[in-house]
């Protein structure tokens, strides 16, 4: 049997017809994971709290020829994802991919962080994922199915000095699973990619960076671009037999870095 290359090729990069809600897209990340999106022939729906960022980047790709649209979108807010629904439904009257990109965090250790505190990280970063799913699917289905992809992070491996974010990302792998199980039978595909050290003008002077690089097996940060590449592939057609996985994507730090670094001190590497 030959390989088709034009249609690996095709359904690799062509998202020609498909619609995306991609959310905190208006800078870091999200904005770059939504530009790929809609390069690649998505209408995309840009979908953050930060409208100025938002809306400029909007009317940037539609200057470029993309199909895009920018709408104020509160994740913890259901009345806000069915506004996002409803313009999409007026806009192209469907729902492909969802990427729930949206996240904060609070660099504060147990003993520091405050109930609120706690709340609020886990609020945004779980729940909000948890109700975009939750309305998004059923419209999905309405199509034949579609992919939903969680921003999940390799804290979701371990103990990091930052316990509401780590949770929450531990928590947007068993959410990913369930979702995954629940929808297999609408055809809604949901995977998980858990980025490790990604450099973002939002972090590209934090102190942290060396410290994680001189750790990184891999002895550098990873890009947005690279994030958003593994997106692409989880929202394209290439991936139709993928659901309910975690996709690290962090220079080897999760697959041993720790012991990587006793063998380099100790002669072994």
């Amino acid at each position: 049997m030959s390989i088709d290359f034009e249609k690996v090729k095709n359904a690799l990069t062509d998202l020609s017809g498909k619609t995306a809600i991609v959310t905190g897209a208006a800078r870091g990340q999200g904005a770059i994971e939504a530009e790929l999106l809609a390069t690649a022939g998505a209408s995309v729906l840009l979908c953050d709290v930060l409208e100025e960022d938002g809306a400029a980047l909007a009317e940037r790709l539609t200057s470029e020829g993309k199909d895009v649209r920018f709408l104020k979108l509160d994740v913890t807010s259901e009345a806000d994802w069915q506004d996002a629904l409803a313009t999409l439904r007026d806009w192209t009257g469907r729902l492909d991919i969802l990427v729930n990109n949206a996240g904060i965090i609070n660099r504060k250790i147990i003993r520091d962080m405050s109930v609120d505190e706690w709340k609020k990280v886990l609020e945004v970063n779980a729940t909000g994922a948890f109700i975009g799913i939750k309305l998004a699917a059923p419209m999905m289905a309405e199509t034949g199915g579609g992919s939903i992809v969680n921003i999940s992070s390799n804290s979701a491996f371990s103990g990091h000095y930052d316990p509401a974010y780590t949770s929450s990302k531990w928590a947007l792998r068993g959410l990913t699973r369930t979702a995954a199980m629940e929808f297999a039978d609408d055809k809604i595909r949901v995977n998980a990619i858990c980025p490790g050290l990604i450099v973002t003008d939002l972090n590209r002077n934090s102190p942290h960076l060396g410290p994680m690089i001189e750790m990184t097996p891999a002895q550098r940060a990873g890009e947005a671009d690279e994030v958003a590449q593994l997106v692409l592939f989880l929202a394209s057609d290439a991936s139709g037999f993928i659901t309910g996985e975690d996709f690290v994507i962090d220079g080897g730090f999760t697959a041993g870095a720790g012991y990587r670094r006793v063998a380099k001190e100790t002669g072994l590497l």
